[in-house]
């Protein structure tokens, strides 16, 4: 029987053609994108008519010092790029994760370890590395906010879903759920959190201060 592929929701897909998704969930469905041609094949069709839009919108004028500003910042991320290319060991990530440097990995608990990707940030919004052993399972959690996880290598199940290499799994602040990889492999994934995860019940109340990503 074929798995189900779990794919970004419209809505964000629209988001993300537009240019309006958050920087960290950006860097999360491009990933998924990059592992998902035919997903990616319809984003940019959005993004085609999105552009064909914007020209039969009016001009209008540009604030002064508006283009000076744009290349001036253009200049600098250049110059910033080429002075300190991004500290970056896994070469086989999806390319929109190389670009980036990692972090060192940290202990989240047994079989469990995560690394910070050094993308833009968006507030409290951030991106992460998550490395979960065969068998074993995250803490049982909520979350502070949408949490967007895209696997890239191995698989993971929770409560009512399976999710394989490629699949995007959207949690709200309404999620609880406890990830366990069911891959005979590591379950390696791309995740874009928004605040702290919550752990549930009362060992997860006392844990609460020592997870923190």
């Amino acid at each position: 029987m074929t798995a189900l592929q779990h794919n970004v929701s419209d809505e964000r897909l629209l988001s993300w053609a537009a240019g309006t998704l958050s920087p960290p969930e950006a860097v999360v469905v491009a990933t998924h994108l990059a592992l998902r041609p035919r997903v990616a094949a319809a984003a940019r069709r959005l993004q085609a008519v999105g552009g064909r839009l914007l020209e039969d919108l009016e001009p209008q004028p540009m604030r002064a010092g508006a283009l000076a500003q744009v290349l001036a910042r253009a200049e600098a991320d250049s110059g910033q790029a080429e002075a300190s290319p991004p500290s970056n060991d896994m070469p086989g990530l999806p390319e929109p994760l190389r670009r980036y440097a990692l972090g060192p990995w940290r202990w989240m608990g047994p079989g469990v370890r995560v690394r910070d990707v050094h993308a833009p940030r968006d507030g409290d919004s951030r991106v992460i590395l998550l490395e979960i052993q065969p068998g074993r399972r995250t803490p049982r959690h909520t979350h502070g906010g949408v949490e967007l996880t895209c696997v890239l290598k191995g698989a993971y199940a929770t409560e009512t879903d399976r999710f394989d290499v490629g699949d995007l799994e959207e949690a709200g602040e309404e999620t609880l759920h406890q990830p366990r990889v069911v891959s005979d492999a590591p379950c390696l994934c791309v995740a874009a959190l928004d605040g702290q995860i919550l752990l549930d019940g009362w060992l997860g109340r006392i844990l609460q201060p020592f997870v923190k990503l």
